[in-house]
């Protein structure tokens, strides 16, 4: 057995500021909440969630790996991209 007792982790302790700017999404869905324990608690759902998503515990409805298209000729599909840089239409 070991002489020193293993210590509880100190927990982590956050305060930061959120502009609406930085992130959108997430501002518009904490501020539907009250100051408080319930905006807490709905950012702590959030940050979980996105880990076990990040983990692949769980996935994501919709979310599937899109196969790269086979054959075709880059150059035409280059050429469609690269319109999209070309001068506006006239009208």
């Amino acid at each position: 057995m070991n002489a020193h007792p293993q210590s509880e982790p100190k927990p982590v302790r956050l305060v930061f500021e959120l502009a609406r700017a930085d992130n959108p999404r997430l501002y518009d869905e904490l501020v539907r909440f009250p100051q408080g324990a319930k905006r807490v608690n709905r950012l702590r759902v959030l940050a979980y969630d996105g880990l076990l998503v990040q983990y692949g515990v769980f996935a994501v409805e919709g979310a599937r790996l899109v196969p790269p298209p086979i054959g075709g000729d880059p150059s035409a599909r280059a050429a469609m991209t690269n319109d999209v840089f070309a001068p506006s239409l006239a009208e």
